[in-house]
């Protein structure tokens, strides 16, 4: 196809209204011209990326923004992410995301992410806790930073365990939260095994030295069996690839035919590459049709409940990421671009929420450019986007929307 269609994702952007900021959201008091333009002269409306019913997490959010139901596709998180890492699975395998945590003696959830600990440490301590809970069974996966793999191979149970997301637990009872029901037994036994393993290894004694964070438990959650779904190519005729620090989105655009794009130095935080995304959608933009580029960095400052680090994190991401985006596409006959967060990611809780969240889609030609606009369409936040009275109820329609230019 001649257009080029963009989606650029800042992760959890969306917010509530906060007290000190005068009871606007980051959206409305971070400095983002360039998103404030396309609102203007684009398509500024709301949609709900996780269905009613739902959990709102960054997979069922983010499969919405790629054009698919979670509803008919979700099989759960870890999957996608065991899918990009190349992990190979049965039909009888799950698996399960395995993130690096810090638990204090009370067993309270410090810290979901362990310091942003660094990729190294996570894949030596791995490397140490296989040592006892390894084997046929029980496989682990070094990921990227906090986030890893562990996979249970020909699991036994008929029903999955049910788990909770480490960031949804933070400063709360973390023991009041462990897996339960099936299969509940062998994980609590693994991530017990795991701590005892974290506190008397010397190699990872060592390495706390020289490597960035500060695990003490592994925490088991977002289960879930192989997923299948049809191609980018057979239900839309797109063919691209996904940038991102973050295996999920990988993984579901592997799930989708999509390639994924590796950015030397993208770290899914305040400090990622962002000059490598933006060169690394241009490059292929030059060969594909289609782009996903996601932005980890929002996200991250709204579970730390940092408002400082989620006006800069949002501020950057308009800056570093949709300014020069724009810029570059200037030199396209046609594209479309779509701007969004997956779900709000609130300071004041920490953790996902599937209210509603703003879009803006803006095209160089077509229906962008003026048969939607809306006065109430004065920048790019949620205020606006709830004025302009557009709202989009099931989100997976939003790539539909793009390339068929109606609403």
């Amino acid at each position: 196809m001649d257009r080029k269609i963009v989606i650029l994702v800042g992760d959890g952007m969306a917010d509530y209204p906060i007290q000190s900021l005068g009871g606007r959201t980051p959206l409305e008091v971070a400095h983002t011209p360039t998103m404030d333009f396309m609102a203007v002269r684009g398509v500024l409306g709301m949609a709900r990326t996780v269905p009613h019913g739902m959990s709102p997490g960054s997979d069922t959010a983010n499969l919405s923004i790629f054009g698919c139901d979670p509803r008919a596709y979700y099989t759960g998180r870890a999957p996608l992410e065991a899918l990009n890492m190349g992990i190979p699975m049965t039909e009888r395998d799950v698996a399960f995301r395995c993130n690096m945590v810090n638990i204090d003696a009370q067993g309270v959830m410090r810290d979901f992410s362990a310091g942003h600990v660094d990729s190294a440490f996570s894949k030596l301590v791995l490397e140490e806790i296989g040592k006892e809970n390894g084997g046929a069974d029980f496989q682990f996966y070094p990921g990227v930073s906090y986030r890893n793999i562990m996979l249970w191979k020909n699991y036994p149970h008929p029903r999955i365990a049910d788990t909770t997301p480490p960031h949804d637990i933070q400063g709360r009872d973390a023991h009041a939260h462990l897996p339960a029901g099936d299969g509940a037994r062998e994980l609590n036994e693994i991530m017990e095994k795991a701590r005892g393993v974290i506190a008397r290894s010397q190699a990872i004694r060592d390495a706390r030295l020289n490597l960035k964070g500060d695990p003490t438990d592994i925490w088991l959650w977002g289960a879930g069996r192989r997923p299948s779904m049809p191609s980018m190519m057979e239900r839309y005729g797109l063919g691209g690839c996904t940038i991102s620090a973050v295996d999920l989105i990988h993984g579901i655009g592997r799930a989708l035919g999509l390639s994924p794009m590796r950015v030397e130095g993208a770290t899914g935080y305040l400090d990622t590459n962002y000059q490598g995304k933006v060169d690394a959608l241009f490059a292929t933009l030059d060969e594909h049709d289609f782009v996903f580029l996601h932005v980890e960095a929002p996200d991250e400052s709204g579970h730390e409940g940092n408002l400082e680090h989620k006006l800069q994190a949002i501020a950057d991401f308009d800056a570093k990421i949709v300014t020069p985006v724009m810029q570059g596409l200037a030199r396209y006959s046609d594209y479309c671009v779509l701007v969004m967060p997956d779900h709000p990611t609130p300071v004041s809780l920490r953790t996902h929420t599937a209210d509603p969240v703003p879009f803006c889609v803006f095209a160089k030609r077509g229906f962008a450019r003026g048969a939607y606009a809306s006065p109430y369409a004065k920048g790019y936040n949620e205020k606006c986007a709830a004025a302009t009275g557009i709202f989009i109820e099931e989100g997976h329609r939003l790539l539909e929307v793009m390339l068929h230019e109606r609403i």
